[in-house]
């Protein structure tokens, strides 16, 4: 599908499908003028009957006999009132277009940019949206399904229509980076939708040194494998790791423009199967352990659209990829490991994992010397009972990093809302035995377990995103996001990183 701008032409004639955008209430803008005028006055009666009035995600749609040959599909999408339209609102309205453009099997639409006249956003940012929207809206994990006789249909091209050839140039700008942030999101969903019998921790490796071949040498990265993880001292990956067959690997990507001002580190969780060790999760509860490393996809999602985005900061990212598997082999509650750090966790639950490979990772990230750090982790399932499977928990050492990264989720459309590393519950960390143990209790788990990263932080300015609700959609949450892998927190991390 080609997406494509020129300035506004009443005169094309391959176009088989027609998209004009309104308001609540406010349905004849000048594209819907023209499309009424072009139908000779049906689509206004259509518009009638059906009663659409352009709230949000409406539609009303008409099949007319343009000429002797030509027929031509006319859709109106509704955005709901102006003053509420923001840029997820493009978004989904987009996805829900180009799904009824499929169904239709339509190969040449032309559209205008949706909720362009709106005063809240810019042309490119709306052009941004669009192009997230459409590409996300066409996303669909098929790679194993053999019933699948022939390619799902796509447009062949989607043609945008500006009012000033003046604007081509910003909104081809939204565009492109529309689409980089959708390919880096599908990037990182198409690794989370990966059945974990094809994504242990050296295909996670594999992926990563992908990566680094396309980036034309922008991208440099360092693996270190158990032998050298043994010589640091990394107990908490080889502790989660002592289970499995497959041998557990520390990776380090960095990104280095010449002018770097600032130096950021982002940190993914990516325990490619988590089967809850000895302490074995029941298994309806391990259907979906494969999204475990859904953190490391986001960081990796980020990573394969860098070298294509310009920045002046230089960007690290860091995982620790292993399984962790029951056997007899592996860490038993009660067992203590040694962080990279010195300190030392009382292993009690050992579901509890990944904080305790994180633990490693974040030492290791603090040896960088980061202006900024942020991880991204399919943490806890209280974060899950206690702000849905939609929305991430955040939580952060620093207010101003938090801000900006709440601002940098709301510009992608991406639910967060922040909890309280309450010092109090400091105190539910402590063990008798140890430094610290790997689990507080039954109440405050998300909160408890954001208290136990900050162990392994010191003073940088830190963020850590609890992902586990949103990072799998078990049933749709938008027009945007099917069942599987969303590709949480891949665009709030480009949105961030791009305000910096």
């Amino acid at each position: 599908m080609k997406l494509q701008i020129q300035k506004r032409n009443r005169q094309i004639t391959n176009a088989d499908v027609f998209i004009a955008s309104c308001f609540e209430d406010e349905i004849f803008s000048h594209e819907t003028t023209y499309l009424n005028e072009m139908t000779g006055g049906l689509l206004a009666k259509l518009v009638k009957k059906e009663n659409f009035t352009g709230k949000a995600d409406q539609t009303v749609s008409l099949f007319f006999q343009k000429s002797l040959k030509q027929h031509v599909r006319i859709l109106l999408v509704g955005l709901g009132k102006q003053e509420e339209v923001q840029e997820e609102s493009v978004r989904q309205v987009a996805a829900t277009a180009v799904q009824m453009v499929r169904s239709w099997q339509g190969k040449h639409v032309v559209s205008d940019f949706f909720g362009m006249r709106s005063k809240k956003f810019t042309l490119d940012a709306c052009a941004k949206a669009m192009a997230e929207g459409l590409w996300l809206g066409t996303y669909d994990f098929a790679k194993y399904k053999s019933s699948l006789k022939e390619k799902k249909f796509f447009p062949e091209t989607w043609t945008f229509m500006t009012e000033h050839k003046t604007d081509i140039k910003l909104a081809s700008k939204g565009l492109s980076l529309g689409e980089m942030y959708a390919d880096a999101t599908i990037f990182a969903r198409n690794l989370v939708n990966e059945p974990a019998q094809h994504m242990r921790p050296a295909d996670l490796v594999a992926v990563t040194k992908a990566i680094v071949a396309a980036s034309s040498k922008t991208i440099s990265m360092r693996v270190f494998n158990r032998a050298q993880l043994e010589k640091k001292g990394a107990g908490g990956i080889l502790g989660v790791a002592r289970g499995s067959d497959h041998e557990p690997f520390l990776v380090h990507l960095v990104y280095k423009p010449l002018h770097a001002k600032k130096r950021m580190v982002l940190v993914g969780k990516a325990v490619t199967f988590d089967s809850g060790g000895i302490s074995l999760k029941p298994s309806d509860a391990m259907t979906t352990m494969k999204i475990d490393m859904a953190g490391a996809a986001a960081v990796l999602g980020v990573f394969s659209v860098l070298p294509d985005l310009e920045l002046n900061v230089e960007i690290h990212g860091i995982f620790a990829a292993c399984e962790n598997m029951p056997s007899g082999k592996a860490i038993v509650p009660g067992d203590i490991v040694r962080i990279m750090n010195g300190k030392t966790v009382e292993v009690l639950n050992t579901d509890a994992e990944g904080r305790v490979t994180l633990a490693d990772a974040l030492t290791y990230a603090l040896q960088q010397k980061p202006d900024v750090m942020i991880d991204l982790a399919t943490l806890t399932g209280a974060c899950v009972v206690a702000l849905g499977e939609e929305v991430a928990g955040m939580m952060s050492n620093d207010r101003t990093l938090c801000d900006e990264l709440k601002k940098a989720a709301d510009r992608a459309g991406e639910r967060v809302w922040e909890l309280p590393l309450e010092p109090g519950y400091k105190k539910l960390l402590h063990s008798e035995v140890a430094d610290l143990k790997n689990i507080a209790g039954r109440y405050g788990g998300a909160v408890t377990a954001g208290l136990f990263l900050q162990e392994f932080v010191e003073e940088v300015p830190w963020a850590h995103l609890d992902i586990a609700g949103p990072a799998f959609a078990e049933k749709p949450l938008n027009s945007y996001t099917k069942y599987g892998a969303s590709g949480f927190g891949t665009r709030t991390i480009l949105e961030y990183i791009r305000s910096m």
